[in-house]
């Protein structure tokens, strides 16, 4: 690694640690500060924060890696993750800030489908629970990886020290500033994203010559990568586009819409996070298709290289950064790689170490725990989860990081329908939410898991559409009059039309 680039890296990781610090003087009174941030986050921040998170590393690799192989067929994904973040900033974001106040000021997701559904066997809680602790810890452990495999590929480091490198960072500002820490480094990692897709092919698009030069270029390597039908079929086209359902059951985004200070202020954070998510999306398909013109014009071998192996081919942003620019500006743009890392592995960890306070160690352990007891609690929480997460990815194996990739489906098939339905349908019960969740998740672990020959249909669809039909049907079947659930769902859609009447 070039000496301007450890300069900028270094003083990246010094900037995350300096929020952390700044953060604990912050969130020192209770736990719902740590895990929530009290519920004062600003519209910015929230949107910023929510798209970071959402965002990891495959956004700066992956994408422009596929768009590289298979050209402009590869952006159905992002045409529908685009689409479902915008839905779930409209229908979801204003109802589930609303309704997880009235219900008990419900912290997290586990606890808010306890309190929306009145249940008292706590089945609910102890399922999303588990849910969340397996799924999320194996999600943050494959976070750490892909820090660790960055150093090693992109800095010629070490992959252990790449690992404990992004792991230390991480752990220290999340259990110093907890939600708050986290949800400033994500608009600082959020912003250092953008920026970073937004110049990069700007540049490369002017080196090659300008946009018509560089779309020649594209066309002389095959017609049908400037295509959006050519290479695909219509159940590649719907599979990618469902990833965009998986957004409503996703509980590190989920939790930002709870934070949010005021439901009057989503409608601009919606506005900012899909402005956001545009230019980012774009500029990560633009890095890839753009990659095709410039290596075609000026480095034939690199491209040979590119063309040969789908895992190379994931490293255009790196090689831009380094060909296009100053080692100084290089080096802050590949530290856009390790925010789009550190942003998701922080909010992945942060929601594992809430659910481990509040989910099992009050609601189990220690009811009567006092705010200190509970914040003492939160941050050994984040510690413990990071450890088992850092053992994981000290030997990474497929079958964990198979797993990961298939947790997107899992929590939007499980979670997803089960937050749509408790945010408007007053007559869910708390039998049909746990049929649903459980139904969701299964038929996502064997879509993946059993061989049929289907799999060419991504497991959301079937587990997404399973889940669904549960809820409703053992809904139907279980329904008894319950005046609380009827008093709390009337109050928060009257408390939402009076904050969105004064929005207006």
């Amino acid at each position: 690694m070039n000496f301007y680039e450890y300069i900028s890296i270094g003083a990246y990781m010094a900037l995350m640690i300096g929020i952390g610090i700044y953060s604990y003087r912050k969130s020192t009174s209770n736990s719902e500060e740590f895990l929530i941030g009290g519920r004062k986050m600003g519209a910015a921040v929230t949107a910023l924060s929510a798209g970071a998170a959402d965002m990891s590393g495959w956004l700066l690799m992956g994408v422009p890696g596929a768009m590289y192989f298979t050209g402009l067929s590869s952006a159905w994904i992002a045409i529908g993750l685009t689409i479902g973040a915008f839905l779930n900033y409209v229908f979801v974001a204003p109802r589930l800030r609303v309704y997880t106040e009235v219900a008990n000021n419900s912290i997290t997701i586990p606890v808010y489908f306890e309190n929306r559904f009145k249940d008292k066997t706590r089945l609910l809680r102890i399922v999303s629970s588990i849910f969340i602790l397996v799924f999320f810890t194996l999600y943050t452990s494959a976070g750490m990886v892909s820090g660790g495999k960055l150093f090693e590929s992109a800095f010629q480091m070490d992959y252990m020290t790449g690992i404990w490198m992004t792991s230390l960072v991480v752990v220290l500002y999340t259990f110093l500033g907890g939600f708050l820490a986290v949800s400033l480094t994500d608009f600082i990692q959020g912003t250092i994203m953008v920026l970073a897709l937004v110049i990069v092919p700007i540049v490369a698009i002017a080196e090659i010559g300008g946009v018509e030069e560089t779309f020649s270029l594209i066309n002389t390597k095959g017609d049908n990568y400037l295509d959006l039908f050519e290479g695909t079929t219509i159940i590649g086209i719907l599979s990618l586009m469902a990833w965009g359902l998986g957004y409503c059951g996703q509980p590190h985004i989920l939790v930002r819409f709870m934070a949010i200070g005021k439901v009057s202020d989503i409608p601009k954070a919606r506005n900012i996070g899909i402005t956001w998510m545009i230019f980012t999306v774009g500029g990560a398909l633009l890095v890839g298709l753009v990659g095709i013109a410039y290596l075609m014009k000026f480095d034939q071998s690199t491209m040979q290289l590119f063309d040969g192996s789908k895992t190379d081919a994931e490293t255009v942003f790196i090689y831009f950064s380094r060909v296009l620019f100053h080692p100084l500006i290089g080096g802050f743009l590949l530290s856009a790689i390790l925010a789009a890392v550190m942003s998701t592995i922080s909010s992945q960890l942060l929601v594992t170490s809430s659910s481990l306070t509040e989910d099992i160690y009050k609601a189990f352990l220690n009811k009567k725990a006092t705010s200190k007891q509970l914040l003492i609690a939160s941050r050994l929480s984040v510690l413990i989860v990071a450890v088992i997460a850092v053992l994981l990815s000290l030997t990474p194996n497929d079958s964990i990081l198979n797993l990961v990739g298939n947790a997107w489906a899992g929590f939007g098939s499980a979670f997803g329908p089960l937050i749509v339905f408790s945010l408007f349908w007053k007559k869910t019960t708390w039998q049909g939410a746990l049929a649903g969740m459980l139904t969701g998740g299964i038929v996502v672990l064997a879509w993946v898991y059993i061989q049929h020959d289907y799999k060419d249909w991504y497991e959301m669809i079937p587990g997404f559409l399973s889940s669904t039909a549960m809820i409703y049907i053992v809904s139907l079947l279980t329904q008894q009059p319950n005046q609380e659930i009827d008093q709390d769902f009337d109050e928060m859609k009257a408390i939402l039309d009076k904050e969105l009447k004064n929005a207006s």
